[in-house]
């Protein structure tokens, strides 16, 4: 038997393009676990100024802050509004894997499993 694993790539955008998704969940728990949006980047492999802009992007369609920055210190922290969208975005994301794993489960003759992407 085939054994396979399901993978789902969810995101939202607007008529500017991509605003929100797994990436910018990502890069948002970096920056929590680090402090530094230059770290998180560099961690996950990309350039301070490409970090930033996705980050900007996704702040002005949402219209408020992700990031804060931390007064008397570099970095920064994340905004009520990144920790609830993250919090939100992943558990939307796992209801939608949940369901497409049993819908997969249904309709295929092989091994479905579903790929962790360590982000809880």
């Amino acid at each position: 038997m085939i054994k396979t694993t399901l993978r789902t790539h969810l995101w939202f955008e607007t008529p500017s393009g991509m605003f929100f998704g797994m990436g910018r969940v990502l890069l948002i728990l970096k920056v929590k676990e680090l402090g530094s949006l230059n770290k998180a980047a560099k961690e996950l492999g990309m350039s301070y100024r490409a970090a930033w802009g996705k980050i900007k992007a996704s702040e002005e369609a949402l219209g408020k802050p992700l990031l804060v920055k931390v007064e008397g210190r570099k970095g920064f922290v994340l905004s009520d509004m990144a920790e609830t969208l993250v919090k939100e975005f992943c558990a939307w994301h796992q209801d939608v894997e949940t369901y497409a794993l049993k819908q997969a489960q249904k309709n295929f003759p092989w091994k479905i499993e579903t790929f962790a992407k360590g982000t809880e």
